[in-house]
């Protein structure tokens, strides 16, 4: 079976891949990844991010390698509005598909404060801006926060659409960000048959709204955690996993259902930009 598989968020330029990143890439290729996404979340890792990048597109027989560089809610705190500048900087300067990873996050108890929720506001509200001014998607990262997202959205008349990534809303809040031209990236959590909520949602609208994901190094497929580790490390390599997992929920066979995937991928990111495939 060869499949063409396309990872839409991978934070594969990490730390945490610095000792295998060539042989997991490679890995990857061969299980049919033919191309992923490196997702920014912090100015202070914008070069490493490039430089990743600029080393996936120069080694063989790994998977094509796309940028999106963005300033991520849950480090909030670190933000400096220079930052902004850097990101524009490097949106000028580079062929990204995207901007990401961005939205709000109100998970944690701080995050929740006036203050800070503000200014997760306004970074969520200036890169809009910014993806607006370079006719780009994002990629949002949305964490017990939908409604405010889709209002941000809704007020800034964002037309780019882009994918919901990780999606962990309901029916109704997937809906509203499909109708507003998001796809909704679906990760290894679908390989758990109590993540009741996620299986309700893919199945009420349909694989042509979806993409996938590994969100690695997090994220990891049930089938591949380690029960004797803390946190088993997600790797790329792991996406026919979530595949299988989607197919499954959905009762729909893996080959077509892949084709789908892929061609939901290019409908949602800018690739033609990038002499992509």
């Amino acid at each position: 079976m060869s499949l063409a598989l396309f990872d839409t968020h991978t934070h594969f330029d990490v730390p945490e891949f610095d000792p295998d990143r060539e042989i997991l890439a490679y890995a990857a290729k061969q299980v049919g990844v033919k191309a992923l996404v490196l997702i920014g979340f912090v100015q202070s890792r914008f070069d490493d991010l490039l430089a990743i990048h600029q080393q996936l597109q120069q080694w063989s027989h790994v998977p094509k390698s796309y940028l999106a560089p963005g300033l991520h809610p849950f480090y909030i705190e670190e933000h400096q509005p220079e930052h902004l500048q850097h990101l524009e900087h490097m949106l000028r300067q580079q062929t990204c598909v995207a901007v990401g990873e961005i939205g709000l996050d109100t998970f944690l108890k701080q995050h929740k404060q006036p203050e800070l929720l503000q200014k997760q506001k306004q970074y969520f509200t200036a890169q809009l801006e910014l993806a607006q001014q370079f006719d780009l998607p994002v990629l949002l990262h949305i964490r017990k926060s939908h409604a405010e997202v889709l209002a941000l959205l809704k007020k800034q008349r964002f037309q780019q659409g882009g994918i919901a990534h990780a999606f962990s809303g309901g029916i109704e809040e997937a809906k509203a960000f499909i109708h507003m031209g998001f796809k909704l990236g679906v990760t290894g959590q679908i390989t758990n048959p109590n993540a009741k909520k996620l299986h309700q949602v893919v199945q009420a609208v349909g694989a042509e709204h979806l993409v996938l994901e590994t969100d690695c190094p997090d994220m990891t497929p049930l089938c591949c955690q380690v029960l004797s580790e803390q946190r088993t490390r997600n790797t790329p390599v792991n996406l026919p996993f979530v595949l299988e997992g989607l197919a499954q929920s959905l009762n729909l066979p893996v080959e077509p259902l892949a084709e789908k995937l892929w061609q939901n991928t290019l409908d949602v990111l800018p690739l033609a930009k990038t002499n992509m495939l």
